[in-house]
């Protein structure tokens, strides 16, 4: 039994990384999470980046509750592992903030939510999330400025150009407080990301300039790229 966590200790930081997606735009094998680039899983480089991050207290997984894969392709200790995904990140994001606070984290505790196929992710990246949000009162996700002419399109054609200014395009990990995170995906409908819900509520995350490095795999181009970015890295 998990020992609940003194009501007096400092606040911590958690990572929660749902990982019960089957992956089907990215046209793996199997589920894209588990597709091996530069001789490991997508799930094993990015809990090898979280690991990296000292000041995570612990790192949650939420697995659909029929997989028996990730055992074999996370290579280390991956840390808490739940078995109790649901049909959508929400719903995943939700049973694992629930998880969270079985095993003693508290309302007014951080948590990080990454996505498991954005295994691009650097330490570094996400310390200067955790440093820009620790003192904020809503939280904050990793973002890009947008910098491509964006058009909006109509049966394969394009109607009309977009003004960029000002949009972003976020990534992950996305910190918010865990009381009010669930609060958020609890009232949310048909969101995407944690920051859309918490903006539902009427606050305004922080947005913290990352690089389009952290991009997360979706089409099947992207393993291609993502295997010479890792190849051609430095070591952190």
């Amino acid at each position: 039994m998990t020992q609940a966590t003194p009501p007096d200790s400092p606040v911590r930081l958690y990572a929660l990384v749902p990982c019960a997606g089957s992956g089907v735009r990215a046209g793996a094998a199997g589920p894209k999470q588990y597709a091996v680039l530069a001789g490991k899983s997508l799930i094993a480089h990015t809990l090898d980046a979280l690991a990296r991050v000292r000041r995570l207290s612990q790192t949650l997984v939420v697995l659909s509750p029929d997989d028996r894969e990730f055992e074999r392709h996370a290579l280390h200790d991956a840390g808490w592992i739940a078995r109790s995904g649901g049909a959508t990140r929400a719903r995943t994001v939700v049973s694992g903030l629930a998880e969270l606070a079985a095993r003693g984290a508290r309302a007014h505790d951080w948590v990080l939510v990454h996505d498991a196929a954005r295994c691009l992710v650097r330490a570094a990246w996400i310390d200067a999330l955790i440093d820009a949000c620790l003192g904020d009162a809503v939280g904050g996700l990793l973002a890009l400025p947008l910098a491509d002419t964006l058009k909006d399109e109509r049966e394969g054609r394009s109607v009309a150009t977009i003004d960029r200014r000002a949009k972003w395009q976020a990534q992950t990990p996305q910190m918010f407080r865990l009381g009010l995170l669930r609060d958020a995906l609890g009232r949310a409908v048909d969101v995407t990301d944690e920051a859309s819900a918490i903006e539902a509520m009427g606050h305004a995350p922080k947005l913290v300039a990352c690089s389009m490095e952290n991009f997360k795999i979706t089409w099947p181009q992207d393993f291609e790229l993502a295997e010479r970015l890792i190849q051609t890295r430095t070591s952190e």
